[in-house]
């Protein structure tokens, strides 16, 4: 029974001090799976080398909406090149940020496809981001991800948007604001959607889960998440894990 997290960022500056000892233990704490997303170009370096250095770490190759600034044809074509590498598994995080709103929409949305494409091409699935764009997010997915496999990553949306997606075959991805007291609509979204179709992921170093929110996140922390999907779902903890092992396990083809 090991633990699957499907989206981290053990790149980050906030493991510099202690990278290695961190995910050392991580099997000894039950995790068996880490996927580490990229959001920008300098992070696809660093996900190689990790990849490269830890037998269960495994990584997607993507630029994050924030980010689609750095891309250019060139960036682009060496995007292609490094998604072809052994253990590169998804293409991620891509998708629609209007929270900040650092790039306009339209330059998100343009590269949000091509690199959509990118991933029917390679034959790679989706790991989607999207925040505060639920519509336009839905409405390019439904237009040009049809049969491509992926996740929702780091759900926010709604359990109706949330059974759309599953319809399409996609994954939702469910972390620490699940436990939240303020997370009723993610606790209203994993009560719709079937087993079969959620994934855990941390989106480590943020939103640890209670009882350490506000704090560093890790992926042994997602037995809080399991626990608590569990509880909703009125399964076992163990099965939650299971169940989510074996779909990240066939999202990613491992």
């Amino acid at each position: 029974m090991m633990i699957f997290d499907t989206h981290a960022h053990y790149d980050a500056s906030q493991f510099d001090q202690d990278r290695d000892e961190v995910l050392t233990e991580m099997n000894t704490a039950g995790v068996g799976w880490i996927v580490n997303a990229t959001s920008d170009v300098a992070s696809w370096q660093k996900t190689l080398e990790l990849i490269q250095n830890y037998p269960y770490l495994y990584g997607t190759m993507g630029i994050h909406p924030d980010c689609v600034k750095e891309l250019n044809e060139e960036r682009f074509s060496q995007l292609r090149q490094l998604a072809k590498t052994e253990k590169i598994v998804a293409i991620g995080e891509i998708g629609l940020d209007y929270h900040w709103n650092i790039v306009a929409h339209e330059e998100q949305q343009r590269w949000f496809i091509r690199q959509i494409e990118l991933a029917r091409e390679l034959q790679l699935p989706v790991v989607v981001h999207s925040r505060e764009a639920g519509a336009d997010t839905l409405s390019i997915m439904k237009e040009h991800a049809q049969g491509l496999p992926g996740v929702l990553h780091c759900f926010s949306s709604s359990a109706e948007i949330a059974k759309e997606y599953v319809k399409m075959g996609f994954y939702i991805g469910i972390g620490g604001v699940v436990t939240f007291k303020n997370g009723r609509k993610l606790k209203e979204v994993v009560a719709a959607v079937p087993l079969t179709s959620l994934v855990l992921e941390t989106d480590c170093p943020y939103l640890a889960p209670m009882p350490y929110r506000g704090k560093r996140n890790i992926s042994s922390y997602l037995i809080y998440v399991a626990e608590e999907i569990g509880r909703i779902k009125d399964v076992s903890t163990e099965e939650v894990i299971v169940r989510t092992a074996k779909n990240g396990c066939r999202l990613f083809g491992l």
